[in-house]
């Protein structure tokens, strides 16, 4: 059997917040977090992420977040805010409201690519903005953007094939 190589994951609270639905999508959510800890991948939590865990979690994820750490699956980045970055993304937006989303998130994307270069997130807005912000913005093209939610993304098997950066997964003009 091939030795899978172990990924580090930023999930966005959304994730977290759905994997409480007591529906289909909440237990999407639920059945994705428990194949990243069952498979060995690792989530990546800043301060300020981890905040948003907390302010939107339900005990499905806290209770999740708890097991991650106890296996020690929890890698904790401390990050200064990237200010040229942020920038870069603040102009590729056409409309104010785009910018204030993308900036939202961005704390999203500053981890990945201090880490594996991935987002888990239930977030298809920001996913086309980011996509489109991808045009100008060189560094966001190598990011991948996996849905939970999408049946269509395959995101259980793509954990088990090692959470690999797939070209069709990255961020770029015309992502979902």
């Amino acid at each position: 059997m091939p030795v899978r190589r172990s990924r580090r994951l930023v999930i966005d609270a959304s994730v977290a917040g759905t994997s409480g639905e007591k529906n289909e999508r909440g237990q999407r959510c639920r059945n994705f977090l428990n194949a990243v800890r069952e498979i060995c991948h690792h989530v990546v939590m800043t301060s300020e992420i981890e905040a948003e865990w907390k302010r939107h979690s339900h005990l499905f994820a806290r209770q999740w977040q708890r097991s991650m750490t106890a296996r020690r699956k929890v890698r904790f980045v401390n990050l200064a805010v990237d200010d040229e970055l942020r920038d870069k993304i603040g102009r590729s937006a056409a409309r104010t409201r785009d910018r204030e989303a993308m900036l939202k998130d961005a704390l999203l994307i500053e981890a990945a690519m201090e880490t594996d270069h991935t987002v888990i997130s239930l977030d298809e807005t920001a996913r086309g903005l980011f996509g489109k912000a991808a045009r100008s913005v060189g560094e966001l093209r190598g990011i991948v953007w996996v849905n939970p939610e999408e049946v269509d993304e395959y995101p259980i098997p793509w954990l088990e094939d090692g959470a690999k950066s797939e070209k069709g997964r990255r961020l770029r003009s015309g992502s979902k």
